[in-house]
């Protein structure tokens, strides 16, 4: 039946309609698969189906590509990898490019990249459900559109027999219920709406949360004139961004191929300690599992410093424990039981997937977004031609590696499936 399906796909010159009293916009089933999100991981499987010649469809809910790196990230943002590390299949960054680009350079790459394989995503195009049709092994995929300045929607439904999930890992922020919020006299806001520091000057500001960005909001804060307090509820390991003239990250990958992981991590907790100091005696309690261990099993990342590290040792970025309620007017009480005022609370803490709220099958996403892996070595790989790119916990890395396989697996069904067609059609001649 799939292989029915696909040969209908394959067959179409151009995605072709039907009505379907379901869906006001009527069904389409389109030529190739169906990518959800264009991001850098959808952006890597499509102009990976490009190089084999397969079309494709993109629906990105947002109004440009790469939307969360376009509307919600800071100003002084850079690449936390050298450029080396952070390039999608088939196309590196320009050679002027600093080793760490900033965001601006980052955009420019990625829509040069869509220009040069001729991504073109339906834009505004926001997927509300996708569910797998086994009687007719179609992928239908429902999208909620809008003309633009128009409040009426159109829904839509798309269908194909191969469906590839590159909406990320960084759909929708993370904000955790504090008691007592609505109390809060001062501006309260998540990372995504933090620009720059500057709007802050002579202010307090609580930062709660102590990962790359809130590390860097609070080295930003502090350039602008703030008085920043991060808030720290568990253990994070600090590295310094460079040793012995290069890349950290590049020294990790280099070591592993040698040496098993827990090495590799003692290894690099010996040297961030000759580097950076003791960072328990400032606040930063470091986890008993290692940095590229925790990163394996949590996916969380090691925090690469980039100045703030200097300024917690000098005091001017202070260290507080876990917020335990907003007391009222502008005060925050942690959990060892003391209060303090602030004028500013951010939160960065972070992000999540959304897939679980518009794919209608509890089996092959988690609660928390993350794919259920079929077959432990092919993550990106799921049943009845579904392929999840982006979410191996991996960064930009990681997501082309899964872009190209995932490509290249239904390149082989397209064009076996188009040669099957093409022999029928000239046996019945």
């Amino acid at each position: 039946m799939q292989e029915q399906a696909a040969a209908d796909a394959a067959g179409n010159n151009s995605p072709s309609k039907w009505e379907d009293s379901s869906a006001a916009g009527g069904c389409c089933l389109v030529r190739g698969p169906i990518i959800v999100g264009a991001g850098p991981s959808g952006l890597a499987v499509a102009a990976t189906l490009s190089q084999h010649a397969v079309p494709f469809t993109v629906l990105e809910r947002s109004d440009g590509i790469a939307d969360l790196w376009t509307n919600r990230t800071y100003d002084r943002l850079r690449l936390h990898l050298p450029k080396v590390f952070c390039e999608l299949p088939h196309v590196g960054f320009p050679a002027d490019f600093p080793t760490y680009p900033t965001k601006h350079d980052f955009l420019r790459y990625l829509r040069d990249y869509a220009a040069r394989f001729s991504v073109s995503p339906l834009f505004g195009h926001t997927v509300t459900a996708a569910r797998y049709d086994a009687a007719a092994a179609l992928w239908r995929v429902t999208a909620v559109s809008a003309a633009d300045g128009d409040r009426k929607t159109t829904t839509t439904e798309y269908a194909s027999p191969w469906l590839v999930v590159a909406s990320g890992e960084n759909a929708e922020v993370v904000v955790p219920k504090v008691k007592g919020r609505e109390r809060f006299a001062g501006e309260v806001l998540h990372s995504s709406a933090y620009r720059s520091g500057e709007r802050f000057k002579g202010m307090r500001v609580l930062v709660v949360g102590c990962g790359n960005s809130g590390m860097e909001m609070c080295l930003d804060l502090c350039e602008h004139g703030a008085m920043p307090f991060m808030s720290v509820r568990s253990g994070v390991h600090v590295l310094p961004r460079e040793m012995f003239g290069t890349s950290t990250f590049g020294v990790a990958m280099k070591l592993l191929k040698w040496l098993p992981i827990k090495l590799v991590d003692r290894f690099l907790l010996l040297v961030a300690k000759m580097v950076l100091g003791d960072t328990e005696k400032h606040g930063l309690r470091r986890p008993k599992l290692g940095p590229l261990e925790i990163k394996n099993v949590t996916g969380k990342s090691p925090v690469l410093d980039v100045g703030a590290w200097s300024l917690i040792k000098s005091g001017n970025i202070k260290i507080v424990p876990e917020v335990e309620s907003f007391t009222g007017g502008n005060g925050v009480r942690f959990v060892d039981g003391n209060e303090m005022d602030f004028d500013a609370v951010i939160f960065a803490t972070g992000y999540k997937s959304n897939v679980p709220s518009w794919l209608k099958d509890g089996e092959l996403f988690t609660e928390d977004g993350k794919p259920k892996a079929q077959q432990p070595t092919s993550s990106w790989r799921g049943p009845n031609g579904l392929y999840c790119v982006g979410f191996s916990g991996r960064g930009l890395l990681g997501a082309g590696a899964d872009a190209l396989n995932a490509a290249a697996d239904i390149a082989g069904r397209w064009q076996a499936v188009a040669a099957a067609a093409a022999a029928a059609k000239i046996s019945s001649v």
